[in-house]
């Protein structure tokens, strides 16, 4: 299995060394998989020569069109959502084919099932489902049809695991990406995130490579250049340093969702949510076109604002460049992995870089903002650790160029 990870930051020029290689590489059968849909008719335009083509529901869902458009040799360009439906025929029609993938962004390839610890009883001690020695999830109830379908639908991909006696995980079957001839990834910070625990998982190993701006083009190459704009994003980005305003987030664990969870109707929220008001209207100054803000999506009402509300983006937004234009911003969360995840992976021997992960999940929610067209920001980060992970890598980036 050939995998390709192109590890470089945002702007420098991943999707165009795509594109082209795509466009010249007219020896091969491409599958483009993007988080967004406007992406998918940008690939269909700039890539007319290649005619790519993209899966329709004419009556069968968007996979039976998939299918069919594998069977006749077509270059496809989909979504992500689509691309975790995958299925044996796939994986056999994607063989046949000879197709090569590249993928923009991470899959989410792990994904925890939600059931309740009840219902888990029930789907065991009424033999619905058995656990083998290797903790695989087997269906064995047969013609059920019932509440628990979709949890069936999963365990007879063959690749549900149980975990801890408690939890069942659901992995994206490995021989996807087996089946195809060469996979490319486009991604930044890849050794954060969760698609790089599951190729540990799986006994991947991944090549690691770069782009590069020859002759007026990107292309990909053994050992990526940066782009010159990435030492003066320290001067672009302007984080609120003020002692009162981040007092709120002085703990390590402030403003964590378990710190949410806790404080819910604590003087902490209303402190917080009266710094977010004084920040967007008497700092930044700032109309409501021009904020965006995030806290966990649960307690979002929490914290919601006159000048504000509207502007509320989700802190694990990546599929959407409709925020381009703002630029104050308010990131109100501390991430940290998802305990149980954690826990799993080290029960394989595999270690998750907690602080990695929290400055890409960052890093991911503001590049949706007007920084990533080269504009200035203002951000509040009350988070003590969120901020000085975003001004540890922005002082990294500096001695980059």
């Amino acid at each position: 299995m050939n995998i390709r990870v192109c590890d470089m930051i945002m702007g420098a020029g991943k999707t165009s060394a795509a594109i082209n290689q795509m466009r010249k590489d007219t020896d091969s059968k491409y599958i483009y998989i993007t988080p967004f849909l406007e992406e998918v008719e940008r690939i269909k335009d700039v890539c007319r020569d290649r005619n790519f083509k993209d899966p329709k529901n004419y009556g069968n869902g968007k996979l039976d069109s998939l299918h069919n458009l594998l069977r006749a040799g077509s270059n496809i360009v989909s979504t992500h959502a689509l691309f975790r439906t995958y299925n044996e025929t796939t994986i056999q029609l994607i063989k046949d084919g000879g197709y090569k993938l590249i993928l923009d962004e991470v899959a989410d390839v792990i994904e925890i099932i939600k059931i309740s610890r009840g219902d888990l009883d029930i789907l065991i001690n009424t033999n619905m489902i058995s656990v083998e020695d290797n903790q695989r999830v087997t269906w064995i109830a047969e013609q059920y049809e019932g509440r628990f379908s979709d949890i069936r639908d999963m365990i007879l991909t063959g690749n549900v695991v149980f975990f801890n006696d408690c939890f069942m995980f659901w992995t994206f079957p490995i021989q996807i990406f087996e089946s195809f001839k060469d996979v490319l990834i486009l991604t930044y910070l890849f050794d954060a995130q969760k698609q790089k625990y599951y190729f540990d998982l799986n006994g991947v190993t991944i090549q690691k490579i770069g782009t590069e701006c020859r002759n007026g083009e990107y292309v990909f190459t053994d050992k990526g250049v940066n782009p010159g704009y990435v030492s003066g994003i320290k001067d672009k980005i302007h984080i609120i340093d003020d002692v009162k305003l981040n007092k709120v987030g002085d703990l390590n664990t402030a403003l964590s969702s378990t710190w949410f969870s806790r404080n819910k109707k604590s003087s902490s929220i209303k402190e917080l949510k009266n710094n977010m008001h004084n920040v967007f209207s008497h700092r930044f100054h700032s109309s409501s076109i021009q904020n965006i803000w995030t806290t966990f999506k649960e307690y979002s009402a929490l914290l919601s604002g006159k000048g504000y509300t509207k502007g509320f983006v989700p802190c694990n937004a990546r599929a959407t460049n409709k925020y381009r234009g703002r630029n104050c911003l308010a990131y109100c969360v501390n991430i940290f992995y998802n305990p149980v995840e954690k826990n799993y992976f080290a029960s394989q021997g595999v270690e998750v870089k907690e602080d990695e992960y929290a400055l890409s999940e960052m890093i991911q929610w503001i590049w949706r903002s007007a920084i990533r067209d080269g504009n200035d920001i203002s951000i509040y980060i009350p988070s003590s650790r969120m901020r000085k992970l975003l001004i540890d890598w922005m002082d990294s980036l500096v001695s980059l160029v």
